[in-house]
């Protein structure tokens, strides 16, 4: 049987924690930024992790 491939995409986007959590980078930071306010776009610099709902898809795009 063939080896299971993992998105590409999502290798990209994620990284797991040494505790098995997911973290992401938030959205909405690559381009517009004259409109945001300074306070949002440093909020949007720092890493989050995903929320539990979504750790479950985002497990199976990384084949863990």
């Amino acid at each position: 049987m063939p080896k299971v491939k993992t998105k590409s995409g999502a290798k990209k986007r994620f990284k797991l924690t040494g505790t098995g959590k997911i973290k992401r980078k938030h959205a909405f930071k690559s381009h517009i930024l004259t409109k945001k306010e300074t306070k949002q776009k440093r909020n949007l610099t720092k890493m989050t992790l995903v929320h539990k709902s979504d750790e479950a898809n985002v497990k199976a795009m990384l084949n863990i």
